[in-house]
């Protein structure tokens, strides 16, 4: 899940919010794996809890999934945890191991083909759903005679489509004001002519421009340097933001796009396991290798960052395109996962809309037949999760929608912040008091990048990956413990801070609330605790 905001008006001049929703007041780089007490950020103790409870205390190698983008394997922080199929390992166009997928060294890319072609867009699940039900609906209408289950999918689609268009005139007119902002200070660059990273406020005050538009872009521009803090954080941002909706308008929510061929799957057919390609870091694998490295970059190179996890396997699978990831592609991850033995599997994905549920609900069953817990991100949108759905999630439910039962090895998370004030919550993250589980820090995670680099990114994708690094350090360190087990213990030792924090409501009101009021556990996780418990759990259970 990529947190972008929007920017609607530059044309008549509205300050626009770019891609780092709230601004970095210089925490540390490691602060999520920080203690409040030792290190004035809400991190969640890591480094604590390996100084002094898990001295010296002997782990065993966990496979931890991560179900993504893609992931850079061959980084300099990651190359070390990465898991490695011994039995298929040989590029040498053969199924040494038989298990139907050709030389999976590192894992399996399911959304690219035996050439070795890959998708990189894709639709929103919403596009496709429309496309897929057009010709259904077409010449409907309110006094069409209908089956009352026919009358309810129309109703469906009828929602959908009003959905789609306010997401298409949003995105038309988000890319046409990225677009015209950045031409204009593309031009502002040019007259400075300095380097980005030395252009200060001052630079920008020396010009003397003549059209209303350029004017708008200074005044943007020294806005945005001050609460980014640079002027080349603010042009990323800024490029971001028009790739970002350039995409929505290009394939996102073009109906006349699908990319589903390059795979050469049959589609219709759920069942079907064995398609893709072995190349599991694919065309943009930020996002993956940003979350691979949160849960276990290397803690014993001294170089780069340190994950959560010290001793896990980075498993990747990759399924997620720029747009919304397919049903079938998250059903046969999980279960690709789960046959390479995965223990805890990573999902720092969502969508609004399902396309066939009951394929993916089979398969988180499975995974927790065999003992797997799942870790999924709560959203970026600042919305109740118990209101608005969030797909995949941890319930069942029939043909009508009703909730049948409940994954319970399913740990739902929510983004938290370094400190007790605003941003306690993170602004973009969901919440839910029933749906969401915990919270953990999401905010300014410095982590690992393509190409052996580092990069600062937020939202609630990198707070899932702290609670799977940290499900992953307890059952590399208490394998006795199960999937269920190491849930428990994650969500009775959460810290539970006593400040409020502010939510939107649906009606773009805000309320006051606790922690306690938007998640079950009502806290933020914490590794020193879990582990005390841990150690107290083990301890009865030998009684």
């Amino acid at each position: 899940m990529r947190l972008k905001r929007l920017l609607y008006v530059f044309a008549i001049g509205l300050i626009p919010t770019f891609g780092h929703a709230q601004e970095n007041k210089s925490v540390p780089d490691n602060w999520f794996n920080l203690d409040y007490e030792k290190d004035g950020v809400l991190g969640i103790s890591t480094e604590k809890t390996y100084e002094s409870l898990l001295r010296g205390k002997k782990s065993v190698p966990v496979i931890v999934a991560v179900l993504d983008g893609g992931v850079d394997v061959l980084h300099e922080d990651l190359k070390h945890v990465v898991w490695i199929n011994v039995k298929d390992s040989v590029a040498n166009g053969i199924d040494n191991d038989k298990n139907g997928f050709i030389n999976d060294k590192y894992g399996w890319n399911f959304i690219g083909n035996a050439s070795g072609e890959n998708v990189q867009f894709d639709n929103l699940e919403l596009t496709r759903l429309i496309r897929k039900n057009a010709p259904k609906f077409e010449g409907v209408t309110a006094t069409t005679i209908l089956t009352d289950q026919e009358r309810r999918d129309y109703n469906a689609y009828s929602k959908m489509v009003i959905a789609y268009n306010e997401k298409l005139d949003e995105a038309k007119y988000g890319a046409l004001n990225y677009v015209a902002l950045k031409e204009s200070v593309d031009n502002l660059i040019k007259d400075i002519n300095k380097d980005k990273s030395a252009i200060t406020p001052a630079d920008l005050d020396s010009l003397n421009p003549t059209v209303n538009r350029q004017k708008i872009a200074i005044r943007i521009a020294k806005e945005e340097i001050e609460r980014a803090g640079s002027f080349t954080r603010f042009y990323e941002d800024l490029k971001s933001g028009a790739e970002y909706f350039g995409n929505q308008v290009a394939y996102h929510l073009n109906k006349d796009y699908d990319s589903r061929s390059i795979v050469g799957d049959n589609y219709n057919d759920a069942s079907e396991y064995h398609y893709g390609n072995s190349d599991v870091t694919g065309p943009d694998a930020l996002h993956g290798t940003h979350v691979a490295g949160i849960i276990a970059a290397d803690r014993k190179n001294s170089i780069g960052i340190k994950g959560v996890a010290d001793n896990v396997q980075i498993l990747s699978v990759r399924l997620v395109p720029d747009g919304d990831e397919r049903d079938k592609d998250v059903a046969n991850g999980i279960r690709y996962a789960v046959d390479n033995g995965a223990k805890v599997i990573n999902m720092s994905f969502g969508k609004s809309y399902a396309y066939n549920k009951n394929t993916v609900d089979a398969a988180v069953q499975y995974a927790m037949s065999k003992d797997v817990l799942l870790v999924h991100a709560a959203g970026n949108d600042s919305e109740d999760n118990d209101i608005s759905t969030n797909y995949p999630n941890k319930y069942f439910t029939d043909s009508l929608g009703a909730i049948t039962d409940t994954a319970h090895a399913w740990i739902t998370v929510g983004a938290t912040g370094p400190r007790k004030d605003e941003e306690l919550l993170a602004s973009f993250s969901n919440y839910g008091k029933t749906s969401v589980d915990v919270f953990a820090p999401g905010l300014y995670i410095n982590s690992t990048a393509p190409h052996s680099e580092y990069k600062e990114e937020q939202g609630t994708s990198m707070a899932a990956p702290v609670v799977a690094g940290l499900a992953g350090m307890l059952r590399s360190y208490y394998p006795q413990l199960t999937a269920l087990e190491t849930k428990e213990i994650i969500m009775d030792s959460v810290v539970k801070v006593e400040d409020t924090v502010r939510i939107k409501l649906e009606d773009g009101s805000f309320k006051t609330v606790n922690l306690a009021d938007i998640s079950i556990s009502g806290g933020i996780v914490n590794a020193y605790n879990a582990v005390e418990k841990a150690n107290d759990y083990i301890a009865k259970k030998k009684k």
